[in-house]
C-alpha cells in the first residue's frame, strides 16, 4: 500500500499491486472464536486490506488480551 495526496489535498491510500484507491469496507476479523465487523481501507480488485499501526498495536491488542484473559 502506498499514501498518496489526491488532488483535493485529502490523503488517501492506493493499493501498491493493483494500482487503484482503497474503499473503506466491512471487513470481518476472526480471532479465536470471536468474528469482528469492522471498517477498514481495502483494494477493491485484490482484497487487500490495510490495517493501520495504531489499530493493530492498540485496539487490536486490547481486545486479543481480553479475550485471552477469558
Amino acid at each position: 500500500m502506498t499514501e498518496e495526496t489526491t488532488s483535493g489535498g485529502e490523503t488517501g491510500w492506493i493499493c501498491n499491486l493493483c494500482k487503484v484507491p482503497l474503499e473503506v469496507q466491512t471487513i470481518r476479523l476472526q480471532y479465536s472464536r470471536t468474528i469482528f465487523a469492522l471498517h477498514l481501507p481495502a483494494c477493491p480488485r485484490c482484497g487487500m486490506i490495510l490495517i493501520a499501526e495504531e489499530l493493530a498495536t492498540g485496539k487490536m491488542a486490547e481486545a486479543e488480551q481480553i479475550l485471552e484473559d477469558k
